[in-house]
C-alpha cells in the first residue's frame, strides 16, 4: 500500500523543539522514503515556489504532495503518520468525529507552540533522540 502513496513534504518550524522532535520521530520511521522535511527557517524553503508565505507556514503545519497539492492543519498529520507506518495514529487523526477537537487543539498549539515548547520541547527532543540512537545501534 505504501508504494501507492505520493511522497509528502512537510514544512515545519525548526526553531520549535517540539516540532523538531516530531520531525525527528517521523524521519526515523521514514523507511519507505515517502516523507521529506523542510525547515521553513532554512534556505531550502522557498515561499514563492510552495505558494505559502513564512507567516502562513508558521500559523499552521503545511504539507505538499509530489504532485504539488497542498494540505494544511490537522489534515497533514494522518497523511504523515500513514507514510511513517503509524496506522493507529493515522486512523485516530483521520476520524471525522474527532476533527473539531483536533482542529481546536492544533490551533491552540500552533498559536502557542514556542511557549509550550519551552516547557516540554527539550525533554521531548531528548527522548526522541535517545530512541532514534537506540534504534540506530
Amino acid at each position: 500500500m505504501a508504494s501507492k502513496l505520493q511522497k509528502l513534504t512537510l514544512f515545519y518550524d525548526g526553531a520549535c523543539p517540539l516540532c523538531q522532535a516530531e520531525i525527528l520521530f517521523l524521519s526515523g520511521r521514514n523507511e519507505a522514503n515517502l516523507l521529506d522535511f523542510i525547515d521553513i527557517n532554512s534556505e531550502r524553503y522557498d515561499p514563492q515556489a510552495v505558494g505559502v508565505s513564512c507567516e502562513q507556514a508558521l500559523a499552521a503545519m503545511y504539507g505538499q504532495y509530489a504532485d504539488g497539492t497542498l494540505i494544511h492543519g490537522v489534515t497533514v498529520f494522518p497523511e504523515a503518520y500513514q507514510r511513517a507506518n503509524l496506522p493507529l495514529l493515522a486512523w485516530i487523526f483521520s476520524r471525522p468525529a474527532l476533527q473539531p477537537i483536533l482542529k481546536v487543539g492544533y490551533q491552540f498549539f500552533a498559536n502557542n507552540r514556542h511557549g509550550i515548547s519551552r516547557i516540554f520541547g527539550p525533554s521531548a527532543l531528548r527522548l526522541v533522540k535517545s530512541r532514534v540512537q537506540k534504534v540506530a545501534v
